[in-house]
């Protein structure tokens, strides 16, 4: 269990983690072994009535796009409902005030969460 989220649960066995996300009546998991995920899932559905949706592509909110590139998390259609909400979604777009080329690096010093 997660000490900052305590419905983030991590398995590891072997070399293989296991990462399972609950909230409230909804559940979302993966891992790096497809023996690993597909284990739990059969234990999930012998104890619980699910329905698995096959891979992640929207979740509380959230839009995600997996890919060979890396996963992408965005929140595009609920920008385009918000605009069009407000009577706004045929305004000119804006450009990023920053450079959208610029590599990002991680905190080598910074303290971890978990």
């Amino acid at each position: 269990m997660g000490s900052v989220d305590k419905a983030l649960f991590l398995l590891s066995r072997g070399g293989d983690t296991l990462i399972v996300q609950i909230y409230v009546d909804d559940i979302i998991f993966g891992g790096s072994s497809h023996v690993l995920v597909s284990s739990f899932a059969e234990q999930m559905s012998r104890e619980f009535e699910m329905s698995l949706m096959g891979e992640l592509q929207f979740f509380l909110g959230l839009q995600i796009n997996q890919g060979p590139e890396g996963t992408f998390v965005h929140q595009a259609k609920y920008t385009r409902d918000i605009l069009k909400k407000f009577a706004m979604d045929n305004s000119k777009p804006m450009s990023t005030p920053m450079s959208t080329n610029e590599a990002l690096d991680a905190d080598k010093d910074g303290e971890a969460v978990e």
